[in-house]
């Protein structure tokens, strides 16, 4: 992590204050990260090694490619990656939980789609990018937002429709939003995002600004037409989009295998290279983005079907349980589960102990019980606000026949 850091101009010889130093630098270090990362808790000053010796992980299988060559299997990693995955998965995980909490004691409203089974694409994907690189996706939005850099509470105050939420309070569970980490958003019109990220694409070409976006969709809207139409025009101009179908195997209630002919979405594309991934591993999904990325600067489009699966039902109307046995969902749990691995890895390099673990588990309910009060007092947003952001000042009408002081003064 620190290749000029000597360890010798340590004038002390006590083994705790070299370790309260070096988890100084890592601090330091991880805020510079563009994997999402959190303060580290105490507990690990003990287990964080000074190695700084790459860790070389083994994808869980190997990729399936079509028109293309698949990348390595072996992932190069680190301690520090190895934590923050755990760290961020596990927050993903229980930020998705107390929202389940949240909306059955009706303080969320409307539609909310959970993410919990698959944080290993939304991990995975940011592992291997920048904020330069732009994602755009569908409704299941908030751990992607997370990802890109966004604060707990920012998330609980937009689920809450609180003006300090990251879409004002205004877009909900479906519309997350974050420019300035290139997050382009939630979107609620089924596979309506995927010609959008296309169009980023092009901007990013045409701006010369050696990024790419990955149009994020799921298996059920990958029939959608105006994905081909956005995917031929993106080959026709070597455009560098990725599409990613994010394959939790039901669309809604549908099993895959009754909505598609053919469920092998990496290969959709039919004239497009594209790679199947196990969605479930983070490094999996880390490799296969980094050559997607410089796939896409090259060569034009890509399809990454990333092999997932949700353990909530599609959005909180659904039960999840009607057309899968629970059978099913405890096995993937049991043997898929990708906080499970992540931990796995962790053990068996010896970067923490279980207590350790479990320690850290406690401060993230506790980030997120926090995030959640605060977010609890925030203020409705004003009434006014309904009349905001519709149209951009200069081009054209702005209101419906009133400006916003007698549209204000007209409100009870």
């Amino acid at each position: 992590y620190l290749p000029h850091w000597n360890w010798n101009c340590l004038t002390t010889d006590s083994q705790s204050e070299k370790s309260a130093v070096w988890i100084m630098a890592l601090s330091r270090l991880s805020s510079r990260s563009n994997i999402i990362s959190r303060p580290l808790s105490a507990a690990f000053r003990r287990s964080i090694s000074t190695d700084t010796t790459p860790i070389t992980i083994e994808t869980s299988l190997p990729f399936t490619a079509h028109l293309c060559d698949p990348p390595s299997r072996s992932v190069e990693s680190s301690t520090q990656e190895l934590l923050s995955f755990f760290r961020t998965m596990a927050l993903m995980r229980r930020m998705e939980i107390a929202a389940d909490s949240l909306y059955k004691a009706k303080l969320i409203r409307g539609f909310c789609h959970l993410y919990d089974g698959q944080e290993a694409v939304a991990i995975g994907m940011e592992a291997a990018i920048t904020k330069k690189d732009a994602i755009i996706t569908a409704y299941r939005d908030h751990c992607i937002f997370l990802g890109r850099g966004g604060s707990l509470y920012e998330v609980f105050a937009e689920l809450m429709g609180r003006q300090d939420g990251c879409s004002r309070g205004k877009g909900g569970s479906m519309h997350f939003y974050k420019k300035d980490s290139s997050f382009y958003g939630g979107h609620g019109i089924v596979g309506a995002q995927v010609p959008l990220g296309c169009g980023i694409a092009f901007a990013q070409k045409y701006s010369k600004e050696e990024a790419v976006t990955f149009a994020m969709y799921g298996d059920g809207a990958a029939n959608q037409g105006q994905l081909f139409e956005a995917l031929n025009i993106s080959a026709l101009w070597d455009l560098p989009s990725i599409l990613v179908c994010e394959n939790n195997h039901y669309g809604m209630g549908t099993a895959e295998w009754r909505a598609a002919k053919s469920p092998s979405y990496y290969k959709r594309g039919d004239y497009v290279p594209g790679l199947k991934v196990d969605g479930m591993d983070a490094f999996a999904v880390k490799q296969a983005c980094k050559f997607a990325k410089e796939h896409a600067l090259k060569n034009g489009p890509i399809i990454l079907e990333m092999d997932t699966y949700r353990y909530h039902g599609h959005s909180m109307s659904d039960p999840g349980s009607t057309y899968r046995t629970r059978d099913e969902i405890s096995g993937v749990r049991q043997e898929r589960d990708p906080i499970e691995r992540i931990k796995k890895l962790v053990l068996s390099h010896d970067l923490a102990t279980e207590k350790e673990l479990k320690d850290m588990e406690k401060e993230i309910r506790k980030e997120v019980d926090d995030a959640i009060a605060k977010a609890k007092d925030c203020p409705m947003p004003e009434p006014s606000e309904l009349f905001t952001n519709v149209y951009v000042k200069g081009f054209g009408t702005e209101s419906f026949g009133a400006d916003r002081k007698e549209v204000k003064a007209a409100l009870p």
